[in-house]
């Protein structure tokens, strides 16, 4: 395994030495001491800001798989009850197109963790050795820059009086290994929880906290299952491997805080939140809040289609106009849904709405089709909407002036 992991264990020893003598220089003390544990937590830092960019496809695969659950949902009712193995097969294959349709893998949540692990084992088995390294029966004079006189500095170096390179198994009688294993064990196994609970609780849409979603319940299990495996595996784990993965946890933690507060999930509770305290800012600025903008923009782009062509009424034939009935119907209707001759815009044919009963129905309605009688309605809120809303922000200008 040494082997194997000889790269990473020299590429671990390259960071924590380089970070030490950068504390060196700015005045920490050199030897054994706390440069050596903020290496470790330095590591820890490098190696997060490396995988950025898979904590952000982490983010939108995430957002991926919630937004195709309706479709998944209606997948899994479609394959209910079949069992036999060409159903189960039809069934993959079109989960797989819903997964590419939608840009998104259900493996991307675990890259963060995956891309780690290589990393963590070799921070481990560097830790590992440092009393080889140290005694000089390592087999190689060092572990990269790690030489036999720091890896003696880094053996020596405590946190709350244990040593780096101790565990809870290694340690014998020495009591203090022993509390502050697992403290930093209790740390890191909340911090866990916490993580997967935050998103799982707060940054699903009501849709996905289905029971029957599948995705909810491996998550779920997960937040209870990966808490346990750490408390488990945390006794055989040195000191500084806990360091290393309490302050990973944390920024985590953290990271995941940032951007369900910021960035949430369409439909869930923390978008709710998000744009309750945006529209608060926006109102005290004098702004329509975000609903109302959006609904402006909607009716620009509708007009904007409008304006362009969008989709060319259809001529009625004059016997399906006589069956649509009366005159004095037709105007009734009309007015009803608030068009009347005033909506007739100028070069229209204004004399076409008192036309006699054998006129079409586009005829007694001021010259107008239902559906441009629909059109011009939505036309006629809309403005009356941006006229409300140029009147509000004039008021909260007023004011603001005064």
């Amino acid at each position: 395994m040494d082997t194997l992991l000889w790269p990473l264990k020299v590429a671990v020893a390259w960071v924590m030495v380089t970070i030490h003598k950068g504390l060196v220089l700015i005045g920490f003390p050199d030897g054994p001491g706390i440069a050596w544990v903020l290496s470790i937590i330095g590591l820890t830092i490098v190696v997060r800001l490396l995988i950025m960019p898979l904590f952000v496809k982490q983010i939108r695969a995430s957002r991926g798989m919630q937004l195709l659950q309706p479709e998944m949902q209606a997948l899994q009712a479609k394959y209910k009850g079949k069992k036999d193995p060409e159903s189960r097969q039809r069934m993959n294959e079109e989960m797989m197109a819903l997964y590419r349709k939608h840009g998104t893998n259900p493996m991307a949540s675990c890259l963060p963790i995956l891309v780690q692990m290589p990393i963590f084992f070799a921070l481990f088995r560097v830790l590992a050795s440092l009393g080889a390294v140290a005694g000089g029966t390592y087999g190689r004079s060092s572990i990269g820059p790690l030489t036999q006189e720091l890896a003696e500095q880094v053996q020596h170096s405590s946190v709350f009086g244990a040593s780096l390179s101790s565990s809870f198994m290694s340690s014998g009688d020495n009591t203090q290994v022993k509390v502050v294993t697992v403290a930093m064990i209790i740390i890191m196994s909340v911090t866990q929880w916490y993580t997967m609970a935050q998103l799982t609780m707060k940054n699903m849409s009501a849709e996905s906290m289905n029971s029957d979603n599948p995705m909810i319940r491996s998550q779920r299990m997960m937040m209870y299952v990966m808490p346990v495996i750490f408390a488990v595996s945390g006794v055989n784990f040195q000191i500084g491997v806990l360091v290393y993965w309490v302050v990973s946890n944390l920024w985590t933690m953290g990271q995941q805080f940032f951007t369900i507060r910021n960035m949430p999930a369409p439909g869930s509770e923390a978008e709710k939140k998000y744009r309750a305290r945006v529209n608060a800012k926006r109102a005290r600025k004098g702004l329509p809040s975000l609903e109302e903008e959006e609904r402006a923009e909607a009716v620009a782009k509708a007009e904007a289609e409008g304006r362009t062509g969008g989709q060319r009424v259809q001529p009625v034939r004059k016997n399906r106009q006589k069956r649509s009935g009366g005159q004095g119907e037709s105007r009734d209707e009309a007015r009803a849904d608030g068009v009347g001759d005033s909506d007739v815009e100028p070069g229209e044919d204004a004399s076409d709405s008192k036309g006699g009963g054998s006129k079409s129905s586009a005829s007694k309605s001021g010259g107008l089709s239902d559906e441009e009688i629909a059109r011009r309605r939505y036309e006629r809120r809309a403005r009356q909407r941006r006229e409300a809303a140029a009147r509000r922000k004039a008021q909260a200008k007023k004011k603001r002036n005064r």
